[in-house]
């Protein structure tokens, strides 16, 4: 957040400086820059690459950057644009029907905040919490291998499709390879598994509340998202028989495993109950297992994924290296059995044709690298500090909010607030106040039962800052209990 700040910084600053340069003329070199402004190289050659986007300054490989002839020329004129409103209507019974893709719930966790908030909404672990030299070294590696740059099987690397079956299938070694296809990420495997196993206009299952980007990528696929209602073991499977009964719907996607929002993990004596009920009812169970590497130090031994134990190709699993790593690594997978696997392996291809080879080189070069179980163990370990510093500070500074429970991993708590609160003003205040979060309306398909609130602990530096986010949504509350 830092780096992103100062780059922001400098590129206004020499915003504000071009007036003092003829069209044309030089600006200070990279050199000057860095020392006029003490701020890094990368810093000043990202503002530069920011001002010449914008058509202010043109830079020139081993001359330097030039104030732009004419800033701004040459802009587009703007057009009527209102013809697509037709075009993007869908005809249903000879009537056009308004059609929309909302990516707002997954847009809030997203976007970048304005420099000084405190991120309590965001869901990636904090720069601190990467392992950036591992992620550089592996990806230096990656490029110096033999056919690095070459185009790698559609289905992915052979050797990473081994090792995510090894996780996925556990020491029983239940999947092989073969059954799993390298993906772009936990996001894009969710998107592909829902258009390959439900029609345009089905009806999919899903817990409530839910990761907001599960209902984006299955509204957007056309799909019909319907409420099942999660408690602190997870699914109730009761709920579920009933749902699938009442909608005839072929797919439920799932969190078995430090659910997102709740953290919710699912009981052992309800894994083979879900599996059953699904396969009684002819349907798949799409098991989104996002958080498996970021358990706390102090979590009992974890479930086997459903995977594992499922031999008839019910459970489609997914899951991701993103989340315990970084943003930009975005290779995960999906583990399928039977026709289902070829479905969605087509899916995948017509989409993306593959994953970029050296991106997996990378992946393969730091799972296999001594450093992965100690990055895991300090995430661990942190995670669990942070966790019970929040806890702490939540219950002394924020005692309205309800706190059902503390999960033994991800990276979340899921609060639940007096009857009657408006989160949009909770949300509004927080931000004013200086700190992010997010409201629980967007983890909800239907009309949620009350108001909540999330708070991440991963994505911001420290306990220091948890301590000072509490604070400022202490006084956010207060604002809205007096506008109350």
């Amino acid at each position: 957040m830092e780096q992103r700040s100062s780059v922001a910084e400098l590129a206004k600053s020499l915003r504000e400086e071009l007036d003092r340069y003829s069209p044309g003329e030089k600006l200070p070199s990279s050199r000057v820059l860095v020392e006029r402004h003490r701020v890094s190289p990368v810093t000043v050659s990202r503002a530069l690459a920011a001002l010449a986007a914008e058509g202010l300054v043109v830079t020139r490989p081993g001359a330097g950057a030039f104030r732009a002839d004419r800033p701004g020329a040459g802009a587009p004129r703007p057009g009527d644009t209102s013809w697509q409103e037709v075009a993007l209507s869908v005809e249903t019974a000879g009537e056009p029907v308004r059609r929309s893709v909302d990516a707002s719930g997954v847009l809030a966790t997203l976007a970048a905040p304005p420099h000084g908030i405190l991120e309590f909404n965001n869901g990636y672990l904090h720069s601190s919490l990467q392992p950036e030299r591992a992620l550089s070294a592996a990806l230096a590696r990656a490029g110096r291998r033999p056919g690095a740059w070459e185009r790698p099987p559609v289905e992915g690397l052979p050797e990473l499709r081994a090792w995510f079956a090894r996780e996925i299938g556990g020491p029983g070694g239940t999947l092989g390879a073969a059954d799993v296809l390298i993906t772009a990420g936990g996001q894009s495997a969710l998107t592909c598994a829902l258009r390959a196993l439900a029609p345009p206009g089905a009806p999919v299952l899903v817990e409530s509340p839910t990761y907001p980007g599960v209902l984006a990528a299955a509204r957007a696929s056309g799909l019909r998202p319907v409420p099942v209602p999660v408690d602190t073991e997870g699914v109730r499977p009761e709920l579920l028989a009933e749902a699938l009964r009442a909608t005839g719907a072929r797919v439920f996607v799932c969190q078995p495993l430090f659910q997102n929002p709740t953290g919710a993990m699912l009981a052992p004596e309800r894994r083979r109950e879900v599996i059953g009920i699904a396969r009684a009812a002819g349907a798949f169970v799409v098991e989104d297992d996002f958080a498996r590497r970021l358990v706390h130090e102090d979590a009992p031994p974890l479930a086997p994924t459903l995977a594992a134990d499922d031999p008839d190709g019910v459970v489609v699993h997914v899951c991701s290296l993103t989340k315990p790593t970084s943003p930009s690594l975005r290779v995960g997978a999906l583990a399928a059995r039977g026709p289902a696997l070829g479905r969605l392996r087509a899916i995948q291809v017509v989409d993306s044709f593959f994953v970029p080879r050296p991106l997996q080189e990378a992946a393969l070069e730091l799972v296999g690298a001594p450093s992965w179980p100690r990055h895991l163990r300090n995430v661990a370990a942190e995670l669990r500090t942070r966790r019970d510093a929040l806890v702490t500070a939540v219950r002394r500074e924020l005692p309205d909010l309800e706190l059902r429970y503390v999960p033994p991993g991800g990276y979340h708590l899921w609060l639940r607030l007096p009857q009657g609160t408006d989160e949009t003003a909770l949300d509004s205040a927080a931000l004013r106040a200086g700190v992010a979060v997010a409201p629980g309306g967007p983890y909800f398909c239907a009309e949620p039962p009350a108001p909540h609130v999330r708070l991440s602990f991963a994505s911001v530096a420290g306990v220091g800052e948890l301590a000072e986010g509490v604070r400022r949504l202490s006084a956010a509350w207060g604002e809205v209990l007096a506008g109350a």
